[in-house]
């Protein structure tokens, strides 16, 4: 045996920082099971109602910024004992069977009731890797930042930024998530989406591989003819070559993990009140918490409890305190961002959809001193009541299309027009995307003829050919 000393690097992550981030990530519904989740394991917890003012100033609530347990100094050993054990008994079960028993009972009722998702789908597949906790707690985060096409939709930097961790660390995890089922998924965009599906098939070294590699965009101006001459090699190989191409999915979840319709409850909910407009947290259905005074009472005193129920209770105590602190922090970041949105999209409140202005989150994120990972965590899968509706968050974010007057318009009004023009068309000949180009160019919209096709296929419209009906 030798003695000596070693040095080793352990990436750790703040089990605060974890739930924060997965809270804001949770839309309302998700939020309300998961407090009600709580409520029923945890000892310390306690729902209360809705006070006023007067009643908030007789029984304040327990403040989260501050540690109120006692010092063990602080304790006075002649006081009343307390027997924790038999304290948090409840009907010859202790909360911690209790706690398994339920966590049980939530997976059988989840795994029964609903149909996997693509996060389910990858979750899965995550948890069979052996990673340190560390790693694993990066692999959820970049999970919650992949859309249901299978596209990552944050940059490793920004992940990196968002969780204080090396970009490496994001990197290493990422590269380990690429190689899951579906081929493709977390890629950044197309690109490296269809090298992956060529990738998995053994295709690295083929023709096909080297046309998306370097020439993908180019099959988008430029015949096969001109792709072959370009590369030279014979037209029988570049179209073969093609060929392959067209088998590959444009979007790595296409068509497999289709979520079915729910039911939508407004996260949060922007009233006008005079010239102005306010944005509330729609909180009605979540309870509201607090550390139960009782308890708070107990901890004071001495106790006659064993080493593990006290390491129990602590926590127990630590946990109430992370995930009040958790849902105050998404309660006010959500806010926050929404009204960073409002301030910026005025004239759609005022006016309506048709004054949608362009938005992208790089905006919002530098208004309100936050990273853009954080302001997508906030608008994918939440929804906002306004004036005029109810309309996810991320609706209030789209591109801009450059106007034959100096100005822009948005993507989402630009894709409006499309679907209007294309209802309005005569069934008997319908117009093609060339057609609607050149409308579209005598209207002011400066855009690309292709970006007409990708707009009509992103509203799942058929081409021309499909859409001809005789009277």
């Amino acid at each position: 045996m030798k003695l000596g000393l070693q040095l080793r690097l352990k990436q750790t992550l703040a089990p605060q920082l974890i739930q924060s981030l997965k809270m804001l990530q949770m839309p309302i519904l998700k939020l309300e099971q998961t407090l009600r989740h709580e409520l029923a394991t945890n000892p310390l917890l306690e729902e209360i109602e809705e006070l006023d003012t007067e009643q908030r100033e007789a029984e304040p609530e327990f403040d989260v910024a501050k540690d109120e347990t006692p010092a063990a100094e602080e304790i006075d050993p002649q006081l009343s004992k307390v027997d924790w054990e038999n304290y948090l008994n409840d009907d010859d079960y202790s909360y911690r069977v209790r706690e398994v028993k339920e966590q049980r009972e939530d997976t059988f009722l989840s795994t029964a009731s609903a149909e996997k998702t693509l996060y389910d789908h990858l979750h899965e597949q995550l948890s069979f890797l052996r990673l340190s906790e560390a790693e694993h707690q990066i692999g959820e985060f970049i999970l919650g930042n992949i859309d249901n096409s299978g596209y990552l939709v944050v940059s490793p930097a920004e992940m990196a930024e968002e969780l204080k961790v090396p970009v490496e660390a994001i990197e290493k995890v990422l590269e380990l998530i690429r190689k899951f089922d579906p081929s493709g998924v977390g890629s950044r965009n197309l690109r490296e989406s269809l090298l992956t599906q060529l990738k998995d098939r053994g295709l690295e070294h083929s023709l096909a591989y080297q046309i998306v590699d370097n020439h993908l965009y180019d099959l988008e101006k430029k015949s096969i003819h001109q792709i072959a001459r370009l590369m030279g090699i014979p037209f029988e190989k570049a179209q073969a070559a093609l060929d392959v191409i067209k088998t590959l999915s444009p979007t790595p979840a296409h068509g497999r993990f289709e979520e079915g319709a729910a039911a939508v409850m407004p996260d949060l909910i922007v009233d006008r009140i005079g010239e102005d407009y306010l944005v509330f947290h729609n909180d009605r259905s979540i309870p509201h918490l607090r550390i139960n005074p009782s308890y708070r009472s107990l901890l004071r005193r001495g106790n006659v409890a064993t080493a593990d129920t006290k390491k129990y209770i602590s926590q127990k105590l630590e946990q109430a305190r992370w995930l009040i602190n958790s849902v105050n922090q998404r309660r006010n970041t959500m806010i926050k961002v929404m009204e960073a949105i409002v301030e910026e999209q005025r004239e759609f409140f005022d006016k309506g959809s048709e004054y949608l202005r362009p938005l992208i989150m790089e905006d919002i994120a530098r208004k309100v001193n936050m990273n853009v990972a954080t302001v997508s965590r906030v608008s994918n899968g939440k929804y906002v009541q306004t004036p005029h509706g109810v309309y996810e968050i991320k609706y209030f974010f789209n591109t801009g299309i450059a106007r034959s007057d100096g100005g822009e318009t948005s993507k989402r009004n630009v894709k409006s027009r499309i679907e209007e023009l294309i209802r309005a068309e005569d069934p008997e000949k319908p117009l093609s995307d060339q057609e609607i180009y050149k409308i579209l160019q005598d209207e002011g919209i400066k855009l690309a003829r292709r970006t007409v096709t990708k707009y009509r296929e992103e509203s799942k419209i058929l081409p021309a050919r499909f859409r001809r009906r005789s009277k």
